[in-house]
């Protein structure tokens, strides 16, 4: 079973990956960690800022990593900000009954009302160089992630009120409809 975790910054997919690699045992891998792997080794020219090159660069090296791992018979969380929307027109109808997806996405009321808090989570797992959230920022990249959801069909979990505490808990139930 693989299951990509995306979304835009400071929405918790790292958290998320790490509760469900204690809950599960699954690993899970950062596709942060791939990126800076990559630009730190001279193997791109590519920069942490060049979010949508990083995508076209990354994805097909993810893609490939999916189709190993279900071939293997391996569990494995993906988690990043570097999945195409239109990602399932990669795999067959085989490949695709083994990978589920879920993008967290924050609503504007969310982003404006919590920005403090989201703020001071942003390094719960990962020590971030900078920290600082421009809400306006924030609230145009989740826009767009809503809208590429909605528009390709992406499973989507809104954070609009709270933080939901049980969200591994919630993703996993929602995997095991899915796989029903």
């Amino acid at each position: 079973m693989i299951l990509l975790i995306s979304g835009t910054t400071h929405t918790g997919k790292t958290l998320l990956a790490q509760q469900l690699l204690e809950k599960t045992g699954w690993p899970y891998l950062s596709m942060d960690h791939l990126k800076m792997g990559l630009i730190r080794s001279g193997m791109t020219d590519l920069t942490p800022q060049d979010d949508d090159t990083l995508t076209d660069f990354l994805w097909p090296i993810l893609r490939e990593i999916i189709k190993t791992a279900i071939e293997n018979r391996q569990n494995l969380i993906l988690e990043g900000c570097y999945v195409p929307f239109d990602w399932r027109k990669e795999f067959t109808a085989d490949y695709l009954r083994d990978i589920h997806d879920l993008w967290l996405v924050m609503s504007s009321d969310y982003i404006r009302t919590h920005l403090r808090a989201i703020e001071a989570h942003g390094c719960d797992i990962e020590q971030r160089l900078e920290n600082h959230v421009d809400p306006d920022s924030l609230i145009q990249e989740n826009r767009k992630i809503l809208a590429g959801c909605r528009e390709n069909g992406c499973t989507y979990f809104l954070i609009d009120q709270a933080y939901p505490m049980d969200l591994a808990d919630q993703t996993l139930n929602q995997i095991r409809k899915e796989e029903r």
